[in-house]
């Protein structure tokens, strides 16, 4: 018997269609991907001490459903990165807003794309106004570094006015945001980026790289005053 016939597919094999289409769209590049997960790490390393780890959600990519009827089938969207605060702070595959007591984010970024920009700025930004009533929208475009952010007042989203600085205050996150080396970072109250565990980790390595090489120069200049010492018949022991 062949390698090819110990392999054959049985006949009664189902397999399903391959037109199927997933609820939400991929993301355009590898930059909008790379975008997405340094907003989710860097929320959850910033938060990690301060008593908010089990009381918020953040995700992105994924679908929230709204509909009216409880029907996951209809009325969806799949922001690139969103937020919801006070909420238990555990795995979903979804937010379901019918089953977290009616809860919509507090906060939304879309990452612009040739073709998603339009829906983002039009259809998207009603959307979380009218329905969501998302207090915070933001978007931005990781090729050409488009930012804007807007904040719920008397219903209707108005802009947030940037800082000197060019950053724009979110009072949900109590963090500004802003374009740092072509990425958007979080920033604290001082306008200082948050670092990512990855560069704390580098800041780290490099300060106790520097410790090591301080405390080498010190034993050395210690060695090198005893044996002056020495030389004019001291002890340094004895000192």
């Amino acid at each position: 018997m062949s390698v090819a016939k110990d392999f054959e597919t049985p006949e009664d094999v189902i397999f399903p269609p391959g037109d199927l289409e997933s609820n939400e769209p991929p993301l355009e590049t590898y930059l909008h991907l790379q975008q997405m997960l340094l907003l989710i790490k860097c929320i959850d390393w910033w938060w990690r001490d301060h008593n908010c780890l089990n009381d918020y959600f953040a995700a992105g990519n994924i679908s929230i459903h709204y509909s009216p009827r409880q029907r996951k089938s209809e009325d969806f969207r799949g922001p690139d990165f969103f937020i919801v605060l006070n909420t238990e702070h555990k795995p979903r595959d979804s937010w379901v807003v019918w089953e977290e007591d009616g809860k919509y984010p507090n906060l939304i970024i879309e990452l612009l794309s040739k073709s998603t920009a339009a829906i983002d700025k039009g259809l998207k930004k009603q959307i979380y106004q009218d329905i969501f009533r998302t207090p915070e929208y933001f978007w931005f475009d990781p090729k050409n570094l488009e930012f804007a952010g807007f904040i719920l007042v008397g219903g209707t989203y108005q802009p947030i006015e940037p800082n000197p600085q060019g950053l724009l205050w979110s009072q949900q996150l109590s963090l500004y945001l802003g374009v740092h080396e072509n990425q958007l970072r979080y920033f604290n109250a001082e306008g200082q980026v948050m670092p990512t565990p990855e560069e704390i980790a580098q800041w780290e390595a490099e300060h106790a790289q520097q410790e090591r090489q301080r405390a080498e120069q010190e034993r050395q200049r210690a060695e090198r005053l005893a044996a002056k010492l020495r030389e004019l018949g001291v002890d340094p022991d004895t000192i």
